[in-house]
C-alpha cells in the first residue's frame, strides 16, 4: 500500500473504532438513565445472597457493560451503600453479563445498523415519556456500534493481506505469540477503556478475513479482560481504601479469569469450535466461557475473596459501617428515622472530610489528589442524597403519625441542605484553584482563615447533632446556632474591613472579587447548616423509643384529583401559552 492509502485506512479504522466506542456510550447512558433510578435499592435486596448479586449483576453488565457497572459498583462502596464483600457477587455478574451483550453484536446485525440508528433517533425525539426517549437513545447507541463495527471490516477487508503479516505475531497457539497478544490487546483496551470496542474490532478483523482461525483470537480476548479493569483502577482514584479494593477485587478477577484460561488452553480449542464453525461466534463464545467458568468457581467464595483483597491491601483506615437504610424496616417508621439519621450523619462527615481537604487546596494548589478526593466525596454525596431521598418517600407511603410526618419532612429538608453543602465544597476548591490566596494581604487572609476555622467547627457539631441514639436533638443544635452566630458578625466584620479596604484602594482588584467570593461561599455553607440546625430545634424532631417495634400499614388513601382546567384558564387569561 502506498502512504495514501495507508493514511485513509488508518483514520476510516479510527473513525469506525470512534463510532463503535461512542455507540457504547451512548447505550450504556441511555439503559443507566432509563433503569437506574431504584438501583441501590435493588442491590440492597439482591446482595443478601451471592446469588442474587450475581444475577442483578449480569442484567447490570448486559445493560452498561462491565467496566461502566464496575465503576457504579466503586461509587456505592465509597458512598458506604455497599461493603466490599456485598460488592463482589454483582461485580462478578457484570463481568459475565457484558460478554451477553457481546453475543448480541456478533450476530452481524450490520446490515440493518440505519434501520436501528433511524428507529433510536425516532424514539429519543417522540417517545412521550422520559425512560422511553432514553431507550430510544440506547436504541441508537445500539446501531451507532454496528455502523463502526461494519466501517472498520469495510475498510481492512480490501487490505486483509498486508494486515495478516502484521498480525501474525499475536497468535496463541505460541507461549510467545500467547504474551504478545494479551499485553498489546490489553493495553489498547486500558487505552480506550472498553473491552467491548476490542472484541468489535476483532469481530470486524474477523469480517475481513484478517483472522482465520481461533488461535488468532484467544490471546485478544484475554487481553481485553485484563485492559477493561483500567476503567474502575481510574475510576478509583481518589475514594475510600474500601472503594479502591472493589477496584482492586476487579482486577484480581480478570487476571484469575486470564490465568485460567491460558492453563485450559487445550480444553477451550477443542471446545469452543464445537458449539460454531463462526469465528465471530467462536469469538463471543469464548469470552463468555471464560468469564462464565472463572465466575462460578470465585462466586461461592465471594465473602473469603474480599477477606483476602482486604489482607493484600493492610490500611489504617476502619472499615466503613454498612448502610443502615434495610428496606426490610419499611413499615417500622421510627426505626426507618433511626436509619435515615444515621446515614444523614455518613453524609455530613464526608461533607465535613472535603470541607477539611479544602483547606489544604487554598494553602496548595496543586494538590491533584486531595481535589480527586473531593470531587470523589461530592459523588458520594450525591449518590446518598437519592438513596435516602428514595427511601424516604417509601416509609412516607405508610401510616405515619403526626409526629413522624414532621420528622420526615425535616429529614428530607435537611438532606437538601446537607447536598448543598457539598456543592459548595466543591466550589470552594475550584475557586481556590483559579487564583491563591497568597495574593491576599496578611489582613484579609487571617479574616478568612478565621471563618474557614469556624465553619469547619460548625460542621463537627452538625455531625455530632446527628448521633441517632441521643437523648435529644435540640441540645446540639442549639450548639451549632450559637456558632452560627458567631460566623455571622465574624463574616461581617471581615466584608467591613474589605469595603473599608476597597473604598481606600489599599486591594487588587481582582484579588477583592476572589476574596468576596471566598466569603459569598462560606456563607452560603453556613446558611444550610444552621437550616439543619433549625430543624433540630423543633421539639418534635426526636426518636420515640416505645416506639421502634412498632409496625404499621401501608397507607392506601385516595386523594382526590385536582381539576386543572380552571387554573389553565387563567393562565390563558393572563397571557400563558399552554401549547
Amino acid at each position: 500500500m502506498n502512504t495514501r492509502e495507508w493514511f485513509i485506512l488508518i483514520t476510516t479504522l479510527l473513525g469506525g473504532l470512534a463510532l463503535f466506542v461512542f455507540g457504547i456510550q451512548v447505550m450504556t447512558e441511555g439503559m443507566r438513565r432509563a433503569f437506574g433510578g431504584g438501583l441501590q435499592r435493588l442491590l440492597a435486596g439482591a446482595t443478601r445472597t451471592s446469588g442474587g448479586g450475581f444475577m442483578l449483576g449480569g442484567a447490570l453488565g448486559a445493560a452498561v457493560h462491565s467496566s461502566a457497572g464496575t465503576v457504579m459498583l466503586v461509587g456505592f462502596v465509597n458512598a458506604g451503600l455497599l461493603t466490599l464483600g456485598q460488592s463482589i457477587a454483582p461485580m462478578l455478574g457484570a463481568n459475565v453479563g457484558t460478554t451477553l451483550s457481546m453475543q448480541v453484536i456478533s450476530l452481524r446485525l450490520g446490515d440493518y445498523a440505519f434501520l436501528v440508528i433511524a428507529l433510536g433517533l425516532l424514539g429519543a425525539m417522540a417517545m412521550p415519556t422520559d425512560r422511553g426517549r432514553q431507550l430510544g437513545r440506547s436504541l441508537l447507541g445500539f446501531g451507532l456500534l454496528f455502523l463502526g463495527m461494519q466501517t472498520m471490516s469495510g475498510a481492512v477487508s480490501p487490505h486483509r493481506e498486508a494486515l495478516a503479516v502484521y498480525l501474525q505475531s499475536a497468535d496463541g497457539a505460541t507461549l510467545g505469540g500467547m504474551l504478545v497478544g494479551v499485553l498489546v490487546a490489553g493495553a489498547l483496551t486500558a487505552i480506550w477503556q472498553s473491552s467491548g470496542a476490542t472484541i468489535g474490532i476483532v469481530f470486524a478483523l474477523v469480517a475481513a478475513g484478517v483472522f482465520t482461525r481461533f488461535s488468532q483470537v484467544f490471546p485478544i480476548v484475554l487481553g481485553a479482560h485484563l485492559g477493561t479493569c483500567a476503567t474502575a483502577l481510574l475510576g478509583s482514584l481518589g475514594t475510600g481504601i474500601e472503594a479502591r479494593r472493589c477496584a482492586l477485587a476487579h482486577l484480581g478477577f480478570n487476571v484469575f479469569n486470564v490465568l485460567l484460561a491460558i492453563a485450559l488452553r487445550p480444553l477451550f480449542f477443542w471446545l469452543i469450535p464445537l458449539a460454531s464453525a463462526d469465528l465471530t461466534r467462536q469469538t463471543a463464545n469464548l469470552h463468555t466461557a471464560v468469564m462464565l467458568l472463572a465466575a462460578l468457581l470465585v462466586l461461592p467464595w465471594s465473602r473469603g475473596f474480599a477477606r483476602l483483597i482486604r489482607r493484600m491491601t493492610p490500611s489504617r483506615q476502619p472499615v466503613p459501617q454498612a448502610s443502615l437504610l434495610d428496606y426490610d424496616l419499611l413499615q417500622y417508621p421510627e426505626r426507618a428515622i433511626v436509619a435515615a439519621v444515621a446515614e444523614l450523619q455518613r453524609t455530613v462527615r464526608i461533607a465535613a472530610h472535603s470541607m477539611a481537604l479544602a483547606g489544604r487546596v487554598m494553602l496548595e494548589q496543586q494538590d491533584r489528589r486531595t481535589v480527586a478526593t473531593i470531587r470523589k466525596n461530592e459523588e458520594a454525596i450525591n449518590r446518598l442524597k437519592t438513596t435516602i431521598g428514595e427511601y424516604l418517600m417509601r416509609v412516607a407511603e405508610n401510616h405515619l403519625s403526626r409526629r413522624q410526618t414532621i420528622v420526615f419532612h425535616y429529614l428530607n429538608r435537611c438532606l437538601a441542605d446537607i447536598e448543598r453543602i457539598g456543592d459548595h465544597v466543591e466550589q470552594l476548591c475550584d475557586h481556590a484553584r483559579q487564583r491563591s490566596v497568597a495574593s491576599l494581604d496578611s489582613e484579609c487572609m487571617d479574616s478568612l482563615f478565621a471563618l474557614y476555622l469556624q465553619l469547619q467547627k460548625m460542621l463537627t457539631l452538625l455531625v455530632a447533632s446527628l448521633e441517632p441514639g441521643q437523648k435529644s436533638f435540640q441540645f446540639r443544635a442549639g450548639k451549632i446556632m450559637r456558632a452560627h452566630e458567631t460566623y455571622s458578625q465574624r463574616s461581617q466584620t471581615a466584608q467591613s474591613k474589605f469595603l473599608s479596604k476597597a473604598a481606600r484602594h489599599e486591594l487588587d482588584p481582582a484579588a477583592a472579587l476572589f476574596f468576596r467570593e471566598y466569603i459569598a461561599i462560606m456563607d452560603r455553607m453556613s446558611r444550610h447548616i444552621k437550616s439543619i440546625a433549625m430543624a433540630e430545634s423543633d421539639k418534635d424532631f426526636r426518636v420515640r423509643e416505645t416506639k421502634l417495634d412498632r409496625r404499621v400499614e401501608r397507607a392506601g388513601r385516595t386523594f382526590h384529583s385536582i381539576q386543572l382546567e380552571s387554573y389553565l384558564k387563567v393562565l390563558r387569561e393572563k397571557g400563558g401559552h399552554t401549547d
